[in-house]
């Protein structure tokens, strides 16, 4: 059954990264742009994360990395939404994110990774397109 309604999203700090600027300016825009967004906070573990994606029914999963620990969270995100049956979520990433990490990445899932500065004009549009097509396509 294709989604009507506002696009849903969960943003999510995995870790220890205190920083958390850049979520919350990414988190106005999507919010800005008509979207619901549902913000799990600071020091969220994958299994937090990932629960909080299935019970809030989203249709994309938004996590911000600047501690080095993203290869270790995102993966273990991706891996607990296939095990749970939910693989179908879209995944995307934000921080600072190393070039050499990017293939392993993007096999588990993580097709839109952006680096600090990138415009939030982008991520919207990245994103309205990304799970409007899904749409349609359900």
């Amino acid at each position: 059954m294709a989604r009507s309604g506002p696009i849903r999203i969960l943003l999510a700090k995995p870790g220890l990264d205190g920083h958390d600027r850049g979520i919350r300016l990414v988190l106005r825009a999507l919010r800005d742009a008509g979207m619901e967004v549902i913000y799990t906070g600071l020091r969220t573990s994958p299994e937090q994360i990932v629960r909080a994606a299935i019970e809030e029914d989203v249709e994309a999963i938004g996590l911000s990395s600047l501690s080095g620990a993203h290869e270790t969270h995102f993966l273990e995100v991706s891996r607990l939404l296939t095990e749970q049956g939910a693989e179908d979520v879209l995944l995307f990433g934000g921080g600072i994110i190393p070039k050499q990490d990017l293939d392993s990445l993007n096999n588990a899932g993580f097709h839109r990774l952006y680096p600090p500065g990138t415009p939030l004009e982008q991520i919207v549009a990245d994103l309205q397109q990304q799970l409007r097509s899904k749409r349609k396509g359900e």
